[in-house]
C-alpha cells in the first residue's frame, strides 16, 4: 500500500483520481481549499463519495499555504513513522476567460503553489511527483494534432502562461534534486459531476431547464474532449518512474461545439435556444491531443467514446437534478 498526497481531491479530476487510488488499497491524503471559484456544492458532492473511507484523510488546506503545507507533511510522516510516496497536484485555478480577468489568484494556485508543494518533495524526500499541466500551453500556433515537442512560448491567457511556469519549475527541481516528474497536458475534460464553467456541464443544464444556450464564435470550434475515468487513470500511471516527461493525456477525437450541442439534443430530446456571441480572444479555434506518447510510455489510451461520455453526464444530471439544476454556470 502507498500513500499518496492529492491536492485538488474534492476538484473534477482530483476526486476519480482519489477514488480509484482508494479502490485499489491505497491511503490518501486529500487537501483541498474548498473555494469559491464554482459552485461549491459540486466540490461537496464529490468530497462525499470519498468520506467515510478507512484510507482517506481529508484537510481543508490552500496549496499556497506553504507553512500549513509543511506541517501536515511533517506531521503525518512523524505521526505515523512512514513517508509520503508520491505528490499529485491536482489543485489549480482553472478556466482560460477568467485568468484574463484575475492572473493573480491563476499564478499564485497554479505556479507558486506548484513551488511549496516541489519544496515540500525536495525537504521530505518525496521523489515522485505529478503534476496537472493543460492543453493550454500549446496556445495556437501549432500544427495539429498538438504533440509534446512542439513549441509552448506563446499562451494565449494567463492560465496557459500559469501552467507553462509550473511545467518549467518541475524541470528546474527534477534537474536539481532528482524528482521524478510526469506533467500532464490534459485536454477538456468532461464527465459526471464535472466544473460547471465546461460546455458539457453548460449544455445539458441549459438544454434540459429551457435556457438559453450561449455560443461563442459560430459553434465551429472543436476540442478534444476527454472523459474524466480515462484522465483520472492515465494519472495513474504516471506514478511510475519516467524522469521527467510532458505527456497529453486526450481522446484524440476532436468534437465541433455545435455537433456537441445536437448530442445533447438528442439525449435530453429537447431544442437548444442558441444565443450567439463573439469569440474570446484568449480561446484556441481547436484542440487535438497526440497521444502517442502516453500509449507508448505508459500503455495508456481513451476507453470511453464522446457520446457515451455524454450519455454518463445526462443520466448523473437527471439524477441529481433536484440541486444540479441550481448550480450556478455563468
Amino acid at each position: 500500500m502507498a500513500t499518496y498526497l492529492l491536492t485538488g481531491v474534492a476538484g473534477f479530476i482530483g476526486s476519480r483520481v482519489a477514488e480509484f487510488l482508494l479502490a485499489d488499497g491505497h491511503a490518501v491524503v486529500g487537501v483541498d481549499n474548498l473555494n469559491d471559484a464554482y459552485d461549491v456544492r459540486l466540490k461537496r458532492w464529490r468530497l462525499a463519495q470519498l468520506e467515510g473511507n478507512p484510507g482517506f484523510e481529508f484537510h481543508r488546506l490552500d496549496i499556497c499555504d506553504r507553512d500549513g503545507l509543511r506541517k501536515l507533511v511533517k506531521s503525518w510522516i512523524t505521526g505515523r513513522n512512514t513517508t509520503v510516496d508520491a505528490v499529485i497536484n491536482l489543485a489549480a485555478r482553472a478556466g482560460v476567460r477568467y485568468s484574463v480577468e484575475d492572473p493573480w489568484v491563476y499564478y499564485e494556485t497554479n505556479t507558486i503553489g506548484t513551488l511549496n508543494l516541489l519544496e515540500l518533495c525536495r525537504e521530505f524526500g518525496v521523489s515522485k511527483f505529478v503534476l496537472a499541466s493543460s492543453s493550454s500551453v500549446y496556445g495556437d500556433s501549432n500544427e495539429l494534432p498538438y504533440r509534446e515537442d512542439q513549441g509552448t512560448d506563446h499562451p494565449l491567457s494567463p492560465y496557459a502562461a500559469s501552467k507553462k511556469a509550473a511545467e518549467t519549475l518541475c524541470y528546474t527541481y527534477h534537474y536539481l534534486y532528482g524528482i521524478d516528474v510526469t506533467a500532464f497536458r490534459y485536454f477538456t475534460v468532461y464527465g459526471p459531476a464535472g466544473r460547471p464553467d465546461m460546455m458539457p456541464f453548460r449544455m445539458v443544464q441549459w438544454i434540459s431547464e429551457g435556457r438559453p444556450v450561449t455560443v461563442y464564435g459560430d459553434g465551429h470550434q472543436s476540442r478534444d474532449f476527454t472523459y474524466v475515468d480515462d484522465i483520472a487513470r492515465g494519472t495513474i500511471t504516471g506514478l511510475k518512474p519516467l524522469g521527467y516527461e510532458l505527456i497529453n493525456l486526450g481522446s484524440d477525437q476532436p468534437v465541433a461545439l455545435m455537433d456537441a450541442i445536437r448530442l445533447v439534443e438528442d439525449m435530453v430530446g429537447q431544442k437548444a435556444l442558441l444565443e450567439y456571441q463573439p469569440s474570446h480572444p484568449a480561446d484556441v479555434k481547436a484542440t487535438w491531443a497526440d497521444i502517442g506518447k502516453a500509449e507508448r510510455l505508459l500503455g495508456w489510451h481513451p476507453q470511453h467514446a464522446f457520446a457515451s461520455g455524454i450519455a454518463a453526464v445526462v443520466q448523473w444530471y437527471w439524477e441529481n437534478r433536484q440541486w444540479a439544476k441550481d448550480v450556478i454556470t455563468e
